[in-house]
């Protein structure tokens, strides 16, 4: 309240403060410095209602399927939290809600999928996965016949992925410390531009590739010759991320490190890789896993095999992605074929997943320690 007003006996009277925008003329509270927020339960209230409607709309709609009742509860909620939020928190902010809703839809969109395929390869595959299942090969086991394993399957994809990471990992690795640290010019430009080639090629190619070297030798298929044609699919894709990888390195690790007189290699080796391992191992991983789904190759290169063969450098081999896909052709959509396949399936799956899990234990071991861990 204001004092510089005196009443007659020389008392200072008090005048009211000029009333504020927030104030109407009334003198009725209209806004507050702090705006009206919707609670933090809203969101799933929306989503809730949203379904139910879109359940409902598709009842009476007689709608069949369950992906366009799905697709109306989504614009439901993304025009529905818009609507709420644009009437209690006002336009700016309602619009910062649709395009976390838009997020939220597009996430579900992308899981929803990726967990009924694994729902359904657990369902499936768990029928006949047991130790048995796991320790045996398919010898003297016709297709419809029940029993028979992965055994071989197992080492034949173990011998030619780990083969394909030993060349193909080092070769990627410092492709992309080339392109990163030394690349200028022509030469490196050039690099890039079949790096991005490659990586596009479909593996039915890279497996052509190697046959027609195979038939030049007049080579018999083996499990190295896979091996070849996995490690060409796998190198542009190590050079990609550990290139990006690379790229995250603060400049200023690589000039305080120049700057104390250490050459360029060394600041190489000890400053910017251990700084970006974590991410290089990732990499790796994400290209690990994209060879082991192959098929093609297997198929042109090594003929798969009934038999545990642990020699990848004579004779036939089986892989996992090969077996699944035999046993799925000769199981006509039913039988223990077709049981086997699933299984294989979820072990395959497994098998990416351990790896996974052992890369980001590692790089978490490897990473470099900061004042706060």
């Amino acid at each position: 309240m204001s004092h510089d007003q005196n009443s007659a006996d020389g008392r200072p009277t008090q005048r009211p403060a000029p009333r504020t925008s927030r104030e109407n003329a009334r003198g009725e509270r209209t806004g507050s410095l702090r705006a009206a927020r919707l609670p933090r339960w809203s969101n799933l209230a929306v989503a809730a209602a949203s379904i139910l409607v879109a359940c409902l709309v598709g009842l009476a709609a007689g709608l069949d399927s369950k992906i366009q009742w799905g697709l109306l509860a989504a614009l439901l909620f993304v025009f529905g939290g818009y609507a709420l939020a644009a009437r209690v928190e006002g336009r700016r902010q309602a619009k910062d809600r649709v395009v976390t809703s838009v997020v939220w839809v597009a996430f579900l969109a992308a899981f929803i999928p990726l967990a009924s395929l694994v729902w359904e390869t657990v369902k499936r595959g768990v029928k006949v996965l047991d130790p048995y299942f796991l320790t045996h090969s398919m010898v003297n086991i016709g297709s419809m016949d029940e029993g028979g394993g992965i055994y071989h399957a197992i080492v034949g994809s173990v011998e030619q992925v780990g083969l394909a990471t030993v060349m193909a990992a080092p070769v990627g690795l410092l492709t992309a410390v080339y392109l990163v640290e030394y690349g200028r010019g022509k030469l490196a430009k050039t690099v890039t531009f079949f790096v991005d080639v490659m990586t596009g090629i479909p593996s039915i190619v890279a497996g052509l590739f190697i046959l027609s070297l195979m038939l030049l030798l007049k080579a018999e298929p083996f499990g190295f010759a896979g091996s070849l044609a996995l490690a060409i699919l796998m190198i542009p894709v190590v050079v990609r991320s550990t290139e990006e990888m690379l790229k995250l390195v603060p400049n200023e690790l690589r000039e305080a490190s120049l700057a104390l007189g250490v050459p360029k290699w060394r600041t190489i080796l000890k400053v910017v890789l251990p700084t970006s391992i974590g991410g290089i191992t990732t990499g790796v991983m994400l290209a690990i896993a994209r060879i082991a789904g192959e098929t093609a190759p297997v198929l042109l290169l090594v003929w798969g095999s009934a038999y545990i063969n642990t020699d990848p450098f004579h004779g036939g081999q089986s892989s996992l992605p090969l077996y699944i896909y035999q046993q799925y052709a000769t199981s006509g959509g039913y039988g223990a074929s077709y049981d086997r396949a699933w299984a294989a399936a979820l072990t395959l799956i497994a098998f990416v997943m351990i790896l996974n899990l052992a890369a980001r234990a590692l790089a978490r071991w490897k990473a470099p320690k900061t004042s706060g861990r």
